[in-house]
């Protein structure tokens, strides 16, 4: 059985990223990804992904495929449409296992699993998701310029994507389940100054309006129990997210919300061998461009880890 120098987990920007600098350095890397293009392959439009001033996710995702592709031959394998569903510890490295059935073994890994949005439960949310109703303000924010939105959740993530919107939006109505938000008081209070935000507290969304697209919502005041509706063109929800690493837990350390764990210096986790990047690590900030860098940071150290220490 071969022993590859490194497989990498995952077909977003991170593991693409990753897997192109490890065939240029000549690593013997095993790629294994379910899909390709990670959460962008479900954006109508990605806007700044570094060279392309927009590009649909269906687009970036493939050529996420053919850049990785290009790099296959004596160094780099690919793997494509499997699920890793495990992996396990050997003596000088570990194994990885396929939902295939397949297993493989490799000194060190790469996880580069990425995260998926917390959807928003209410009446025609998932019909009207892509029609207005969206889960990454970087990527569609521009698409609502001069519009009235809003912005669901309150954490760091909703008031950065709140800020984010007033840029260019009409007006933004952030809309939090509670009557406290998660989010630090200084980003609260910096980002609340805007006259163009309002904030509705203790609401619960019940419906989004619309038929081809988004006209409105409908919330409830949990205090009150009185329903109100809103009417915007946009919706923008920010309730958190979901990590990929099921397959990992009670292998490598994870954060309260499942998150890898990670040393942001070099992105290894608290387990020798093995390191991750981009959205399923605990970094502060999720983006394309953010999680090919951490990936490249990650691919870096993993060559000076087999050939230089």
């Amino acid at each position: 059985m071969t022993t590859y120098d490194l497989i990498i987990i995952g077909g977003g920007p991170a593991g693409s990223a990753a897997a192109v600098y490890a065939a240029r350095k000549r690593l013997k890397t095993l790629f294994i990804t379910s899909e390709w293009g990670g959460q962008s392959v479900v954006s109508e439009q990605i806007y700044n992904w570094i060279g392309s001033p927009s590009i649909s996710g269906a687009d970036l995702a493939l050529n996420f495929k053919k850049h990785v592709t290009a790099n296959t031959g004596d160094s780099l394998e690919v793997k494509e449409n499997q699920k890793v569903t495990g992996i396990g510890y050997l003596e000088g490295g570990f194994s990885v296992k396929t939902e295939a059935g397949e297993e493989f073994t490799t000194k060190t890994i790469l996880i580069a699993t990425g995260s998926g949005r917390r959807k928003l439960e209410a009446k025609n949310a998932d019909k009207l998701e892509h029609k207005g109703l969206t889960y990454c303000a970087s990527c569609d924010g521009p698409l609502f310029d001069g519009a009235d939105v809003a912005v669901i959740g309150g954490g760091n993530a909703a008031f950065e994507s709140a800020s984010q919107l007033l840029a260019y939006c009409k007006s933004v109505t952030l809309i939090n389940r509670s009557d406290t938000f998660r989010a630090d008081e200084i980003t609260v209070e910096k980002v609340s100054k805007n006259p163009k935000l309002s904030i509705v507290k203790n609401a619960e969304i019940s419906e989004i309006l619309g038929d081809k697209f988004v006209e409105g919502l409908i919330y409830k005041d949990k205090a009150t129990g009185e329903e109100k509706t809103l009417k915007v063109t946009g919706i923008f929800v920010e309730i958190g997210q979901i990590p990929n690493t099921d397959f990992v837990k009670g292998i490598i350390p994870l954060d309260e919300i499942g998150r890898i764990k990670i040393d942001a210096w070099n992105q290894k986790t608290e387990i020798s061998g093995i390191w991750a990047a981009g959205d399923c690590t605990n970094v502060l900030y999720h983006q394309n461009n953010i999680a090919a860098g951490d990936a490249v940071r990650a691919l870096e150290d993993i060559y000076l880890a087999i050939n230089a220490r």
